[in-house]
């Protein structure tokens, strides 16, 4: 079986319990911090399982939901739960509305970049993440080996390039680090914070160790995905993997009660 397949499917298990155990303390608590983690926990686990299915066949839906809620949305609504603990109200609202606003306008460049992308680019023997978008290469860059090379004319201009299943100068790429720094930022700048008060204040000594965790798996998951997007995508899956075990640890850590 290929470890294409082995490991998002491992991360959809664990994400899938993730998002479930975050939502139950949702219809307990009715915090929205709990809700947007959950619905980020769920974009994360529909994302693994569309990694697990393009492993074994083709399907632009699944491509589609995979790149919109893997690629742009989990992070960012994963990090905006955490925005709601440190987040004065009134500004939170302002930061809601620009979150769901920018996420119907990806979804919409996402849509119109349907229509032009090239299903004959997918292979299952790759990960989708080394696949998805067509790479530039720039004068006297060596492309991997293996790796299938042409030239076509973008924006005026002869150019080499690794076909992909996106075309080149496809706008929704931009997106993609707005959404991802927005959300890393606040999970891993979050958890760093409250640790450090934890720790400062002698208190709560699991909840310093379990806001390490959720750090480490945030910081984990960015670097993967950076390294994706400057085309080294063989690890995305290993640290999504890693990234879920850490953060879902962390979550359980500080959800423990401290004996007195």
């Amino acid at each position: 079986m290929s470890i294409n397949l082995i490991l998002p499917f491992l991360s959809t298990v664990i994400m899938l319990v993730f998002t479930v155990f975050v939502l139950q303390r949702y219809a307990v608590r009715r915090a929205p911090q709990f809700l947007f983690w959950g619905l980020g926990l769920a974009m994360f686990t529909a994302a693994s399982f569309a990694e697990a299915w393009l492993a074994l066949a083709w399907n632009r839906w699944v491509f589609f939901a995979w790149y919109l809620f893997g690629a742009i949305f989990s992070a960012a609504w994963i990090g905006h739960g955490t925005a709601y603990l440190m987040v004065r109200k009134k500004w939170l609202h302002r930061l809601t509305a620009l979150l769901i606003l920018g996420s119907l306008l990806a979804g919409g460049l996402l849509l119109q970049a349907m229509q032009n992308i090239d299903e004959t680019a997918f292979t299952p023997d790759k990960p989708i993440s080394e696949q998805y978008g067509t790479k530039r290469l720039d004068v006297g860059e060596t492309p991997p080996p293996g790796a299938g090379v042409i030239t076509v004319e973008y924006r005026g201009e002869q150019v080499r390039v690794i076909p992909g299943i996106l075309p080149l100068g496809s706008p929704v790429r931009l997106t993609t680090p707005f959404f991802n720094i927005y959300g890393v930022l606040w999970l891993i700048g979050g958890a760093l914070w409250s640790a450090y008060l934890f720790w400062r204040k002698r208190v709560l000594p699991n909840r310093v160790t379990a806001n390490v965790l959720i750090a480490s798996g945030a910081l984990l998951i960015a670097s993967a995905s950076t390294l994706t997007r400057f085309g080294y995508g063989q690890f995305l899956y290993l640290g999504e993997l890693l990234a879920a075990i850490l953060m879902f640890a962390g979550f359980l850590v500080a959800a423990k009660p401290v004996s007195s």
